[in-house]
Parts: C-alpha cells; sequence; structure tokens
C-alpha cells in the first residue's frame, strides 16, 4: 500500500504541475453558437426557437408522458419531499430510490451489474482537463470504464472527451448542466438531454444510448421523456461519496474501504455491483487511483456497466463493444451478439476536435450536421434527418 500512495503521489504531482498547461482554453473547429451556453440550463442561447429543436421537442409522443409536475428543490441543492406521497406515485429516486418505473412506456433503470464479484466502473462529470493522468493510469492498468460525461464539458474540452471514447471508454451523457431533472420543465429535460447527446456525437463519432441523471435524481415523467430518445438511466448501489468536500476526508476513506471489503467477505457473491466515482478534479481522480489496487484485488472483475451487463451495442451506430465473457477472460474476443439492438446511424464522421490554444474561445467552424438516430423527422433547408 505504501508503494501504491508513494506512486500515487508522484503522478499527482505530475499532474498538478501540468494541469495549468491542460487547462488553457483552446479552439476546436466546434460551432459553440448550435448549443446552448455551457453551464446553463440547455434552453439557454435561443435554442427553443430553432427548427431543430423543435423538430425534436415535437417528435416526441407525449401521450406516453405521465402528467407529473416538476419537483421542488431548495435555492441550496436539496430536494423538497416533505408532502410527497409514501406510495411513491412518480417513482421519484431522490425520494424513495425507486428504480423500476410505475407507468408503461418507460425504458427501467440499470443498477447493478448482474454477473457476482463484479465491480462496474463509473465516472461522472467529465471529461476534466486536468484527467491526463487519470486516463494514462486507467490506459497502463488496461482498464476500460463507464464515463458519464457533462454537455457543456465535453463543449469546453473536447480533446478530452475524444480520449475517452479512443481509449476504449464507454461513454454516456450526463446532462448539459447538471441540474435536478426533476426540476425541470419538459422542454428543459428535452434540451439536456438532446444537446448532451449531440455534442457527444459530433465529438466522439458516436450516438450515446445511456445517461445517468444528476444526483441520481430521476422520477417517472424524467424517464418517459429519456426513453422517447432512446437513453436508458445507469443509477448505482454503491457510492463513494468522493466528490463530497463537506464530509471528512476519513468519511470518503471509510466508504472506500467498506466497498473493498464487501468484495472480499462474499457480500457480492451473487450479484455484482455499480459504483458511483467522479472525475470532477485531481482530487476524486488521485481517490480512485489510490484505490483501484485494493479494489482489483478485491473483485473478480473490474469493468465498464455496457460489459458487465451484457450490452455490445452501447451507442446506436453499429460498433460492437466488450460483452462480460470477453473482459472476464471467458471467451474470444469475437462477439456478435447484444442485448441492445438499435439500427446503426449514416451520420458523417465527426470534427476532428484537436485545435490550437487560444483565449478561451472555440472558433466557429462550418455547420456540423446534427446526423444521428433520434426520430421520424426529416427537416429540409439545410438541417439534416433526425431518426427517432
Amino acid at each position: 500500500m505504501h508503494s501504491t500512495i508513494t506512486a500515487l503521489a508522484g503522478i499527482l504531482l505530475v499532474a498538478s504541475s501540468a494541469a495549468a498547461q491542460q487547462c488553457t482554453p483552446y479552439t476546436s473547429g466546434i460551432d459553440a453558437t448550435k448549443y446552448p451556453t455551457p453551464w446553463t440550463t440547455a434552453t439557454s442561447n435561443g435554442v427553443l426557437n430553432t427548427p431543430e429543436f423543435q423538430a425534436v421537442y415535437n417528435g416526441i409522443d407525449w401521450t406516453k408522458v405521465p402528467n407529473i409536475p416538476p419537483k421542488n428543490w431548495t435555492a441550496d441543492g436539496a430536494a423538497v419531499t416533505t408532502g410527497y406521497s409514501a406510495t411513491d406515485p412518480d417513482c421519484w429516486w431522490t425520494a424513495t430510490q425507486c428504480t423500476t418505473p410505475k407507468h408503461p412506456n418507460i425504458l427501467a433503470d440499470i443498477v447493478a451489474c448482474p454477473e457476482p464479484g463484479t465491480w462496474g466502473i463509473t465516472y461522472d462529470d467529465g471529461p476534466n482537463c486536468t484527467n491526463t493522468a487519470f486516463y494514462d493510469f486507467l490506459k497502463q492498468n488496461n482498464q476500460k470504464a463507464s464515463m458519464y460525461y457533462i454537455g457543456s464539458n465535453v463543449l469546453d474540452w473536447p480533446n478530452e472527451a475524444k480520449r475517452g471514447y479512443t481509449d476504449g471508454h464507454h461513454i454516456n451523457g450526463h446532462t448539459w448542466s447538471h441540474k435536478p431533472m426533476t426540476s425541470l420543465t419538459n422542454q428543459e429535460i428535452v434540451a439536456e438531454l438532446y444537446y448532451t447527446t449531440k455534442i457527444i456525437k459530433e465529438v466522439t463519432g458516436v450516438t450515446v444510448l445511456y445517461w445517468r441523471p444528476p444526483f441520481g435524481d430521476i422520477d417517472d415523467r424524467v424517464r418517459a421523456i429519456a426513453s422517447q430518445l432512446k437513453l436508458t438511466a445507469t443509477i448505482w448501489n454503491r457510492d463513494t461519496d468522493d466528490w463530497n468536500i463537506a464530509i471528512p476526508a476519513s468519511q470518503i476513506t471509510t466508504n472506500f474501504q467498506n466497498f473493498i471489503n464487501e468484495g472480499k467477505n462474499g457480500t457480492w457473491s451473487k450479484s455484482g455491483v455499480i459504483v458511483l466515482e467522479h472525475e470532477i478534479d485531481s482530487r476524486t481522480m488521485g481517490l480512485a487511483m489510490q484505490y483501484y489496487p485494493e479494489i482489483k484485488n478485491a473483485y473478480k472483475h473490474l469493468m465498464p456497466v455496457a460489459s458487465c451487463m451484457n450490452i455490445t451495442k452501447p451507442y446506436a451506430e453499429d460498433i460492437t463493444y466488450p460483452d462480460f465473457a470477453t473482459l472476464a477472460g471467458l471467451a474470444p474476443t469475437n462477439t456478435s451478439t447484444s442485448t441492445t439492438t438499435v439500427a446503426s446511424s449514416t451520420a458523417p464522421s465527426p470534427t476532428d476536435p484537436r485545435g490550437t490554444a487560444a483565449a478561451g474561445q472555440h472558433s466557429a467552424a462550418s455547420d456540423v450536421a446534427a446526423n444521428w438516430v433520434m426520430g421520424l423527422i426529416s427537416m429540409s433547408a439545410g438541417l439534416v434527418a433526425l431518426v427517432f
């Protein structure tokens, strides 16, 4: 353990000295005017009035979306559950941890890896501009993970998002601005999901089919809208609380150690676990690297959620991802079946996100087509087909 900590200290020292350079804004060829303003609710920057958004919004069958009003949240980010029915009619995770929808035509949440002794490895809130050392660490350990990217971060740091995909990680959406989803209007929910999927598509070339709601905040209204956009929610059944600077560091250490002990004592002898960790900053990425060796020793298998769920088609495009047996070393790497079947996309290759350093601005480039699997809508006047 001492050698691991010493090695980690060296990694973090290098990462710290390189952080300023890594986080220098750069131009990328992405036309930011086609997207909401970063870090604001995704209905910003006039997107609601665009034919593109109107086509997406009107393409949803709203008769399949439950008439559930937005939930109340306090200004300091706490859900108001007082007065909410104990019967949980909305399957509101924040109030009851409900993950099985109570309304029809809704995709159920993914919560845990089904395979025994398996740690579903997930990192939220990326891509982070200081993730080079962390991604290098994962690559050196031949470790793939499920990454849940915030749309605003992808727009700001496309190089880092592109690397996540090219390194073989399972890329997912995590909304545009990281708001509690049940607090939003229907238009805001659609925009948060749609523009996150769009920017990930432009940068990586793939259309994600899985997403994670910030704070786990989801109910059947949010699920129904996401389902119409072909997005399945991934939650978790263990939370490291690594992001929480309001609690003692010793508590986070205890959380990691408890989960490591569960891998050793047989807690997960009949099923697996999906664990919430974060790519927020060097501190959370440092924790991930620090505890990785112990986690790997405690669990039989560490792998992305797509693989532990045997989802070999995690994107709308016809791209095959390794299944459980492949990553567990139990089968040849030639895999042709999938638990999820989606039509392939004919979208063109994305704009290369590599660019030159600039003073905090992304340059405007040619209009990149939002040509991806989301509809039966065809638009003229320069807009491409949206395939739902």
